[in-house]
């Protein structure tokens, strides 16, 4: 995988402040509203919200959240601890992630979150992905990059010998590529078709796990995918009000 120099990713810069949340970053008060009994700065505040609604963050994605983040790492994992969220941080590849609690004895929490588990083409996208990272690291590229047919032909590659629904496939293929893009964890650029891996696949996937799923389903090839044995590990976290 070559490093295209002049390919610019669609991420999002860091917006420029408006009048009303600049005075807001600026305030001497953590009080932002009469009644407010808020004990964080705006900045904070904005921070853990986005922490509340992304699936993660990184110093590319959420540059002035990540810093904010870094400035204030104990208030805001105090913050997500009362809501029974475990904050995750990869310092090296800074990438920021929530997790569900659970307790020392096993039991769950109450939660604000769903656990929708990835689909199997999701999966197998998510173990290219992956590989493709590793491939790009081992090379010394600094960002790598795929194509979507590459994926979509990747996870044809595991159609049961038996499947004959091609058509149907490929849309299923085609949409887990769609989904992992609005996830985040591959980022569209100047063509809709060719994504930026993010930096964030590795941290949110365990190495261990995807190679095992990879050699099962190798094994497999020619017959139905086996879901993963530990399936909670590959659950992607949604936003859900109780």
């Amino acid at each position: 995988m070559t490093l295209d120099d002049d390919w610019a990713p669609e991420v999002a810069p860091a917006e420029a402040m408006g009048e009303f949340e600049a005075e807001l970053a600026d305030a001497s008060s953590v009080s932002l509203w009469e009644g407010d009994e808020g004990g964080l700065e705006y900045r904070q505040r904005r921070a853990l919200v986005t922490l509340l609604k992304q699936r993660f963050i990184s110093a590319r994605t959420h540059p002035r959240d990540w810093q904010v983040l870094v400035e204030h790492e104990r208030v805001l994992r105090s913050r997500l601890n009362d809501l029974f969220l475990d904050l995750q941080i990869d310092p090296v590849r800074e990438v920021a992630w929530k997790r569900q609690a659970v307790s020392e004895t096993g039991s769950r929490f109450p939660t604000m979150l769903y656990d929708a588990a990835w689909s199997r083409e999701e999966t197998l996208v998510l173990v290219h992905l992956r590989d493709r990272l590793r491939a790009g690291a081992a090379a010394g590229e600094s960002r790598v990059f795929v194509d979507r047919e590459d994926l979509v032909e990747y996870v044809a590659s595991f159609r049961p010998a038996h499947a004959t629904d091609e058509a149907g496939d490929e849309k299923r293929a085609r949409n887990a590529v769609t989904s992992l893009a609005k996830a985040g964890l591959l980022i569209t650029g100047t063509s809709e078709d060719r994504f930026e891996i993010s930096e964030a696949v590795e941290p949110l996937l365990p190495l261990e796990l995807l190679q095992e799923l990879l050699e099962a389903l190798q094994r497999a090839n020619g017959t139905e995918a086996p879901e993963p044995e530990d399936a909670d590990l590959f659950d992607e976290p949604e936003e859900e009000q109780e």
